[in-house]
């Protein structure tokens, strides 16, 4: 019998502390929505699924110094910037619990997939907006719409993997399933098997990437959306059919290989693609592929913001209801576990699917035979493209190649490493705290904003995780 997970324990959120459990749950292999899909592989001839990413960061900005959540603050400040959006912010976090329900009372047959930090879902606890998460609840624990809601995992601090340290990798995956399953409970987390890394950042870097797709895995999930220009095929090409399912190789410095099946996200990362309901329209243009000995069809994969900018807030709830009522016949909107399940089914087989790798790789390994690879000779391959290649980097790659998450943030990202290694060499058990410090340094937000306020609240949270670890010893 599995307990009744608390959401909030000693003012923080649950984020750790029950891994067995979570583990029983999270490696259940059942199918998840092949039982009660009402869609049919063969009459349908092109797919489109739609993820929403929704995020908040948790900053030392209460009236105290108190750790809240950013939507918070803008209530609190709504004449600093753009803050006088809040409510409407906070409105989109809840919206989608409102549309689903209405458009199956229509009639439609919608399907959405949900991406939600759990900075924000505890943010959103925090401030005493419960009425949200309940909203939530609805359509992620009610059989009535669970056919066409889908939750993605992701970090749980919205940390961009690449340059996350490798020991926290896990411990982030975990800490959301934690959150989630206190939040939704155990049956929904069981139902979580897609992952959606924060700003679609895709670790290049071999041992990484490795550590990746190992605790991916490990933590139960059996697909990760990809940005298509991050990755690349084993011979360093872009993508010939960005539209089928791929198998992301990981191969380490020591030459272990693991690999994790991938659906790609196609395009850049503009909300006008998701706002004005871009990939169903796209879709109507596509038929069925061959995929091993089974003709599929393609699915448009597609991911942005879920409140962020005028086009998500004003234009996406009357073009998302306005697909639903016009959808083409053979054009099916769809998620991305109950798109795999179908073809699957159908007798697909994950060893046939085109192999894809992160960008730059087939340049390290043009160097490094497999047989005869050492974190040394790998190491020395990365120095020596580096000298003689001004386009290759280990700094992984995302929705923009326009930002770097390293270079310019050295006084961010080395108290990242720092407190996660005393966070890890501690010689007694880290509290729940100290996990949360470590966790919460490593949020994205603290470099894509730049310089300034946002850095200064990453060296605060850096000082107060630091003190009690240093302090224990």
């Amino acid at each position: 019998m599995l307990p009744v997970l608390p959401e909030i324990i000693d003012g923080l959120p649950n984020i750790s502390g029950w891994e067995t459990q979570v583990q029983s749950v999270v490696q259940q292999n059942d199918s998840v929505f092949l039982p009660r899909t009402n869609l049919r592989l063969s009459e349908i001839r092109a797919g489109f699924a739609i993820a929403l990413h929704m995020h908040q960061p948790t900053i030392p900005a209460g009236q105290n110094g108190e750790l809240i959540s950013n939507l918070q603050y803008m209530f609190e400040h709504p004449h600093e910037g753009d803050n006088h959006n809040a409510g409407a912010f906070a409105w989109c976090y809840s919206r989608m619990a409102d549309f689903i329900p209405e458009l199956v009372a229509q009639g439609c047959n919608p399907r959405i997939m949900l991406d939600y930090s759990g900075n924000l879902l505890w943010g959103l606890r925090q401030m005493g907006r419960g009425d949200i998460l309940e909203n939530l609840k609805r359509i992620t624990c009610d059989r009535t719409y669970q056919p066409y809601v889908e939750w993605l995992g992701t970090m749980w601090s919205h940390a961009v993997v690449p340059s996350t340290p490798i020991p926290d990798i896990k411990l982030h995956i975990q800490a959301w399933q934690h959150h989630f399953a206190a939040i939704f409970g155990w049956e929904a987390l069981a139902r979580v098997k897609g992952f959606s890394p924060p700003e679609m950042h895709l670790p290049n870097h071999p041992d990484t990437l490795y550590a990746f797709v190992k605790a991916l895995k490990e933590c139960g999930y059996r697909w990760v959306m990809v940005q298509e220009h991050s990755v690349e095929t084993t011979e360093g090409l872009p993508l010939p059919e960005k539209y089928l399912p791929h198998r992301l190789i990981a191969r380490n410095s020591q030459g272990e290989t693991e690999s994790i099946t991938a659906l790609i996200k196609t395009q850049g990362s503009d909300t006008k693609l998701v706002g004005q309901m871009q990939p169903y329209y796209e879709a109507k243009n596509y038929s069925p592929k061959l995929l091993g000995n089974v003709l599929v069809p393609p699915l448009v994969t597609q991911i942005g913001d879920g409140e962020n900018g005028g086009v998500m807030m004003n234009e996406f709830p009357n073009a998302f209801k306005k697909a639903w009522h016009e959808i083409t016949p053979g054009v099916v909107g769809m998620t991305g576990t109950e798109y795999l399940e179908l073809i699957e089914a159908a007798g697909c087989n994950r060893d046939d699917y085109p192999a894809c790798q992160p960008i730059h790789q087939h340049l390290i390994w043009q160097r490094v035979a497999k047989e005869n690879s050492t974190p040394d000779a790998v190491e020395n391959a990365i120095a020596q493209l580096k000298q003689t290649n001004p386009h290759f980097h280990m700094d992984g790659a995302s929705w923009t190649n326009n930002l770097s998450w390293v270079k310019g943030y050295e006084n961010v990202l080395t108290p990242i490493n720092q407190l996660s290694a005393l966070f890890h060499e501690s010689r007694n058990t880290p509290s729940r705290e100290a996990l949360l410090y470590n966790l919460l340094l490593q949020t994205s937000c603290f470099r894509y904003w730049g310089q300034g306020v946002w850095t200064d609240y990453a060296r605060e949270i850096y000082r107060r995780g630091v003190t009690p670890l240093v302090t224990a010893g």
